[in-house]
């Protein structure tokens, strides 16, 4: 009967051992998991706003000149478009807490909790 009774207790200690290795191996994949699903999400998106940096630069350069020839002097667009990036920028910095921060941190929390 003591035999019955410790290899039990054997057998319980082994398989609450193999349980918690278990929940500790689905624990790290769950992990990985999020982390790939947070970092390809990111580099998708950078890779968006590299394609649309490149364009709006495109974009800009042909408006500074267009207005550069419409002014008489080249230079003259390209401090008009310098400067309304100028006052965008100050705008987006005052805003940054509502357009930008809040934004993001919801779309990594929702990705994360996901």
């Amino acid at each position: 009967m003591k035999e019955t009774i410790s290899e039990n207790i054997t057998m319980l200690v082994d398989d609450a051992g193999r349980y918690i290795e278990a929940k500790t191996e689905l624990w790290k994949l769950k992990a990985v998991d999020k982390t790939t699903e947070i970092a390809t999400a990111l580099i998708s998106k950078l890779l968006f706003i590299l394609i649309g940096f490149i364009a709006v630069i495109a974009l800009n350069t042909g408006m500074a000149l267009l207005i550069g020839k419409w002014l008489g002097e080249a230079y003259y667009g390209f401090f008009i478009v310098a400067g309304f990036y100028l006052l965008l920028g100050i705008v987006l910095y005052a805003a940054r807490d509502s357009l930008i921060k809040k934004p993001f941190y919801k779309t990594v929390i929702n990705k994360i909790l996901k």
